[in-house]
């Protein structure tokens, strides 16, 4: 097996004395993948028999009952060969690529997609499943994806090529060992992940906490106005010509933000990954640097305030503050508090939305101009200790994925001890 064992050391695999590396399909007596309720004439339902999609697996490997699912028992007869058995390894192959449990009895009678491959071992197969579970969750494995993937960005893999995964293959014994180890390393990591996750959600809350104490103190008696009042510019990005994605508009020198742009900003938009040119300018608007941006479509009620020049679509409101009455810093905290009010007015479509209108009839607290600058001191100072406390538990969480991969690395190369 001396070219397995060359393989095996070029994913990642430094390979000891007594192992060998086989692909997953010689050892499985089914690789398949599921397949939708649609496809056979039925549709998902309140209740009845669970249907796992990539969702309801954890990045733990866990799955999330909350998560999970359904289909009526019809629709799981129907589906025979997504059906799922007790020991079954799932292994996403489409979208979030990785996703790996096993499958318990307590989940079942459960069916799945086709995102989702169904390794099923072999009774004379010469590994431990959970051995198995742990290996195609490690950077070995992401390796060998990355090069199934050859560079290109399409998210999903074949079945013939999951069937190729070289696996290591220590004795069964010592497959056995590693599992415990790793198990009981695990069990520690995942306390410490929740801890870290528990507290990263305490110091987001926190902001919301200093948002809710700053604004209750005067929102009842502050003078009341509604956006446009307080704007030099009021109103919905534009993007008129279409289709949309024309090659013509883009690519030149004005920056063209979306709603993504939004969400992803801290206060301030300072990175753009598009831009119109001199047609995409002229069937479209430039707002002037120091705009609140508002979403109204997928992410909604989202701001951002721009730190340049940009356009931007109509899935975006712009508001140029009137200096004599309010700030852009101002409106971004005003509308962070009333972020989750404005929301319940999108729900309930296929796609929560929030439109202009909704903004042209609320009511907003604007006090004395020098009121306002005290809020945003206040928050401010809130907001910059709330970010040192993310970056800390951002920075743990990172850390304990490093540890685990470093756990994994080390077991696969025979040096768990």
């Amino acid at each position: 097996h001396a070219d397995r064992r060359d393989l095996g050391r070029d994913q990642g695999h430094a390979m000891k004395a007594g192992w060998e590396v086989k692909p997953l399909g010689d050892f499985t007596e089914v690789v398949t993948k599921g397949t939708t309720p649609t496809s056979v004439g039925f549709k998902f339902t309140d209740t009845g028999v669970n249907f796992v999609k990539i969702e309801a697996i954890d990045l733990d490997g866990k799955i999330k009952p909350e998560k999970l699912a359904k289909i009526s028992p019809e629709a799981h007869d129907a589906l025979a060969r997504s059906q799922l058995r007790e020991g079954d390894v799932l292994f996403s192959i489409a979208g979030a690529l990785g996703r790996i449990t096993i499958v318990e009895g307590s989940i079942l009678p459960a069916n799945t997609n086709q995102a989702l491959s169904i390794i099923r071992l072999a009774k004379d197969a010469p590994i431990d499943r959970a051995f198995l579970a742990y290996c195609l969750s490690s950077s070995a494995m992401t390796e060998q994806i990355a090069q199934q993937q050859g560079g290109v960005a399409q998210q999903n893999l074949s079945l013939a090529q999951v069937k190729s995964f070289q696996i290591p293959i220590p004795p069964l014994e010592e497959q056995k060992r590693i599992v415990v180890v790793l198990d009981a390393a695990f069990e520690g990591l995942t306390r410490a992940k929740e801890n870290a996750e528990a507290n990263l959600q305490n110091a987001r809350e926190l902001f919301e906490a200093a948002l809710v104490s700053v604004f209750s103190e005067f929102e009842a008696d502050a003078n009341q106005k509604r956006l446009k009042e307080v704007a030099i510019d009021f109103g919905r990005g534009k993007s008129k010509h279409r289709p949309r994605n024309a090659p013509l508009l883009y690519d030149g020198p004005y920056p063209f933000i979306q709603t993504g742009d939004v969400r992803n900003a801290t206060h301030l938009i300072t990175e753009y990954r598009q831009t119109y040119s001199e047609k995409g300018l002229a069937q479209s608007k430039l707002w002037p640097t120091d705009t609140l941006c508002i979403t109204i479509a997928a992410n909604i009620a989202e701001t951002a305030v721009l730190s340049f020049d940009a356009c931007f679509p109509d899935s975006i409101i712009g508001v140029v503050p009137d200096p004599v009455q309010t700030s852009s810093r101002y409106l971004e905290y005003l509308l962070q508090f009333f972020q989750k009010r404005l929301k319940a007015r999108g729900e309930g479509a296929a796609q929560h939305n929030i439109n202009l209108a909704t903004f042209e009839t609320e009511l907003f607290p604007f006090p004395r101009l020098t009121a306002q600058d005290e809020i945003i001191e206040k928050l401010d100072g809130a907001s910059a200790a709330v970010q040192a406390l993310e970056a800390e538990y951002t920075t743990k969480l990172a850390d304990i994925a490093d540890l685990r991969q470093s756990l994994l690395q080390k077991a696969f190369a025979g040096k768990l001890t």
